[in-house]
């Protein structure tokens, strides 16, 4: 396998439940490293909750984040590209304010929810930088977002799909997000492969989540984890191990690994 470039989401693959990355992980893509593969972070969380994991490996490549809507240098951790959704705000906060729904916003200048919760609290640990505001969302003052996150706590189609003529929509199991049109972390990818000048077909996506599904369906060799839905797995070209069982180790000591002389 001639792999050049892997781009890797992080939860529920790289990181463990407990958001640690185990030693297995690391070493395999330390040993990546040195045999010249370009590794890359993908994810759909924001820069200041990436940028630590990012630092604890030692990457200095560009950072996807937000599913797509934001690409950060590695470096400095400037934004180097951003792309805004708009929806139609009047309907999108009567929908989410009529219903027990908990609203995050993510924008350019930081996070805006309606309610914090156990998730909001860790990036805040990690981050080190609280939301710029909790409450009644119709009476926050925000601008550019980047994406809006609808945690529902139930599977809601229904709802989503009032968005898909605006936005760019990912349905999860507990909600849905919106981001916007045509903006995925497969966007992302493409326009770091151009730069990079790397082919598709050089490249590896592995991840777990239906934020992930374009990027595996596209790129050169798709790895979906052991933990993943059966609609995440049917787009990869590969099916690894569970990421509490370093599923991503498993698959390049097993597939990438041999490919390369150390």
């Amino acid at each position: 396998m001639n792999v050049r470039a892997i781009f890797i989401d992080m939860d529920g693959t790289l990181l463990k439940a407990s958001n640690n990355i185990s030693c297995r992980n690391m070493e395999a893509i330390y040993r990546l490293i040195n045999q010249g593969v370009t590794v890359f972070l993908a994810t759909g969380r924001h820069y200041e909750v990436t940028a630590p994991y990012h630092k604890e490996i030692g990457l200095q490549t560009p950072m996807i984040c937000l599913n797509g809507a934001a690409i950060h240098d590695g470096q400095t951790g400037k934004a180097m590209q951003m792309q805004t959704v708009r929806v139609d705000e009047a309907r999108f906060h009567q929908l989410t304010a009529e219903n027990p729904f908990n609203v995050i916003v993510h924008t350019a200048n930081g996070l805006y929810c309606k309610e914090t919760n156990e998730e909001i609290e860790y990036w805040t640990k990690v981050g080190q930088i609280p939301p710029r505001y909790i409450g009644d969302l119709r009476q926050a003052n925000y601008q550019d977002v980047l994406k809006y996150s609808v945690l529902t706590g139930a599977p809601s189609p229904k709802f989503s799909a009032l968005f898909k003529k605006e936005a760019e929509v990912i349905d999860w199991n507990n909600g849905f997000e919106l981001l916007a049109p045509n903006v995925s972390k497969w966007s992302a990818i493409k326009s770091l492969l151009r730069a990079y000048r790397i082919s598709p077909k050089e490249a590896v996506a592995i991840g777990d989540g239906p934020n992930d599904i374009e990027m595996l369906r596209h790129i050169g060799t798709g790895v979906a984890m052991g933990n993943a839905s059966e609609e995440v797995k049917t787009a990869a070209d590969f099916v690894t191990g569970h990421h509490e069982k370093d599923g991503l180790a498993e698959f390049i000591e097993r597939y990438l690994h041999k490919a390369y002389v150390v």
